[in-house]
C-alpha cells in the first residue's frame, strides 16, 4: 500500500469517526448518560467488551490457527466495541434507541484509553506477532483527538447551545456517514485482493467470535428485550473505523488493514441478519419498541 493511499485512508477514517462522534455528542444529554449507566448493567458491559470479547477472539485465533496479520486485524476489532452504526441497527430492530445512543456515546471515551492497551497486550499473545511494533502512545493521542475531543465538543454545544446543536446535527450526520461509506468503499477496493484471500477458517473464526459476543451481550444485560438487543448488537458489532485507524497507524504496508475490512464487512452482514430476524420473526411489542418503529 502506498503512502498516498495510507494518507487517504487515514484522513477519510479520521473525518468519518470524528464527525460521527460529534453527531453523537450533539444528541447526548446528561439524562441519557445517567439512564444508560442506570439501565444497561455497564459494570458488566465494560469488562465484557474490553476483556471477555478479546479473550474469546484470541482463543478462536489459536484454535483455528489464524495467520498472524489476519489475527491482528481480528484483535483490533475485538478491542474496538460499539460501532457508531449500533443506534441505526437498534432503530431498525425496534430496540431501545435512547439506550443505544447513550452507550454509543459512552463507549468511545473508554475506547480512547482502553483500546490501545488491549491491543498492546493482545499483540504479545498472538503467535508470530510478538516482535511487531505497536505505537501505544501515538495511537492513544490519535484516539483522544479523534474520539474524546469531538464528542466533548458535541456535548458542550448541546448543553450551551441546544438550538444550534439541533440545526447542525443532521448536516453533521449526513456528511460523516457519507465520508464513512466512502472510506469503507475506498479501503475495500484497495484491499480487495487481501479480502478475497482471507480463507474460510479465519472467516469461520470471525463468525463464531461475533455470535458469542452477541449472546454474551444479550444475556448479561436486561431486564427488557429492547435493552438486551442493544447490548447484544453493541457487543457483536465492533467499531470498524476505529480499528482501521489503529491499523493504518501501526501496521501500514501489511495485510492487517485488509483483515480488519474483511472482518468488519462480515460483522455488518451478521448485524443486518440479526436485525431482520428480530424485527420480522421475533418482534418486540413493548411500548419503547413501538416508539422506535
Amino acid at each position: 500500500m502506498s503512502l498516498d493511499t495510507n494518507t487517504t485512508i487515514r484522513v477519510l477514517t479520521t473525518l468519518s469517526l470524528a464527525g460521527l462522534l460529534l453527531g453523537v455528542g450533539l444528541r447526548l444529554t446528561g439524562k441519557q448518560v445517567r439512564d444508560a449507566l442506570r439501565r444497561s448493567h455497564l459494570g458488566w458491559l465494560l469488562p465484557l467488551n474490553f476483556i471477555a470479547v478479546p479473550l474469546v477472539t484470541l482463543g478462536l485465533i489459536r484454535a483455528f490457527q489464524v495467520p498472524t496479520e489476519t489475527a491482528i486485524g481480528m484483535m483490533l476489532l475485538a478491542a474496538s466495541p460499539f460501532a457508531p452504526v449500533v443506534p441505526v441497527f437498534a432503530r431498525m430492530a425496534r430496540a431501545d434507541l435512547a439506550l443505544a445512543a447513550g452507550l454509543t456515546g459512552l463507549f468511545p471515551f473508554a475506547s480512547a484509553i482502553l483500546t490501545p492497551v488491549i491491543c498492546e497486550l493482545s499483540l504479545k499473545a498472538i503467535p508470530g506477532a510478538e516482535t511487531l511494533s505497536f505505537r501505544v502512545l501515538t495511537i492513544l493521542g490519535v484516539l483522544v483527538a479523534t474520539i474524546t475531543l469531538p464528542m466533548a465538543v458535541g456535548v458542550a454545544i448541546r448543553h450551551w447551545r441546544a438550538e444550534f446543536a439541533g440545526r447542525v446535527l443532521r448536516p453533521v450526520e449526513v456528511v460523516s456517514e457519507a465520508t464513512g461509506a466512502l472510506s469503507l468503499a475506498f479501503v475495500t477496493v484497495v484491499e480487495f485482493k487481501t479480502i478475497l484471500q482471507t480463507g474460510w477458517k479465519p472467516l469461520l473464526a470471525m463468525v463464531i467470535a461475533s455470535e458469542i459476543a452477541l449472546v454474551l451481550g444479550y444475556g448479561l444485560s436486561g431486564p427488557t428485550r429492547g435493552i438486551r438487543r442493544v447490548t447484544g448488537l453493541g457487543t457483536s458489532n465492533r467499531n470498524i473505523a476505529l480499528a482501521i485507524l489503529v491499523a493504518v497507524g501501526s501496521f501500514a504496508g501489511t495485510h492487517v488493514v485488509g483483515a480488519v475490512v474483511a472482518n468488519g464487512l462480515l460483522l455488518i452482514l451478521l448485524g443486518l441478519v440479526h436485525v431482520a430476524l428480530w424485527r420480522f420473526c421475533w418482534p418486540d411489542t413493548s411500548a419503547s419498541a413501538q416508539g422506535n418503529a
